[in-house]
């Protein structure tokens, strides 16, 4: 039995979305290493309401200064 072309659109569809999903981790990952390693931030240390409190202050830098541009 074949498949329907919207069939083969969706699986690649789904194809590209958990690639799409893969990337954005990816970039979260790298992104959040690079603050902890510029932070001198201890892993082992680190709770949830830090990296909450550090994702606000950073957000709150980064909307500031598109602001200002």
């Amino acid at each position: 039995m074949q498949q329907s072309n919207l069939e083969k659109q969706e699986a690649k569809l789904k194809q590209l979305n958990q690639k799409i999903k893969a990337e954005k981790s990816k970039i979260e990952q790298i992104l959040g290493k690079e603050i902890i390693k510029s932070s001198n931030l201890n892993y082992a240390t680190l709770t949830t309401p830090q990296i909450k409190m550090i994702a606000k202050k950073i957000a709150a830098f980064l909307n500031q200064d598109q602001n200002n541009q």
